[in-house]
């Protein structure tokens, strides 16, 4: 946990000091939030990943006796949320479909549907599942930007960018300050221990 922790808080400071440069703020704080809660078990699959950073989400919620998440969920970034996940650009079947996979063709349906279990977990405050969800559609930002699949600090995608800077910028110290206040909980091996030299 101690390791995991002092990783994440170091980008999140770098993250911090970029006052105006939202792309590379997001990418350090996404970075920040692998070390959280990335572990070296079982190999990599976004689906695996998904279910993965649901569990972590689920287990994080648990132990916020101070409800710090739940509270930045349904007030201060309900507007940001909803405008995310109504937005087809950080949907990662629209992209699919756009490039020619066969498979997608009916990605609006699929992209309907999310809306409808979003909708659910937004009637019924289920913030796991609501989180699961916004993670997906700022991990498909994420694969953007680190992928060369944006332009630096172009003007086409900046209010994503923005605000899924401000959503990751609040929930991140919540994060990092729910494992600090568990430390006896099994955070997960993290990726690439340190190994003396």
């Amino acid at each position: 946990m101690s390791l995991r922790v002092h990783r994440a808080i170091s980008w999140l400071q770098r993250a911090a000091a970029e006052k105006d440069d939202h792309d590379v703020a997001f990418i350090l704080l996404w970075v920040a939030f692998n070390a959280c809660y990335a572990d070296d078990e079982g190999g990599f699959s976004s689906s695996r990943e998904r279910d993965k950073s649901k569990v972590w989400f689920e287990k994080a919620l648990r132990l916020d006796d101070e409800a710090m998440v739940h509270d930045a969920v349904w007030t201060k970034f309900n507007g940001p949320i909803r405008k995310l996940l109504g937005n087809p650009y950080v949907f990662q079947p629209y992209w699919n479909d756009r490039n020619g996979i066969p498979g997608y063709e009916n990605w609006q349906d699929s992209f309907d549907g999310a809306k409808v279990v979003a909708k659910r977990s937004l009637d019924s405050q289920n913030t796991a599942t609501l989180l699961s969800i916004v993670f997906n559609r700022l991990n498909v930002l994420r694969n953007q930007l680190i992928h060369g699949g944006a332009t630096w600090n172009s003007q086409v995608n900046r209010e994503q960018v923005k605000e899924g800077r401000m959503i990751l910028a609040f929930l991140l110290p919540c994060f990092i300050e729910i494992m600090m206040n568990n430390p006896h909980e099994d955070w997960g091996k993290p990726f690439y221990p340190v190994v003396g030299l």
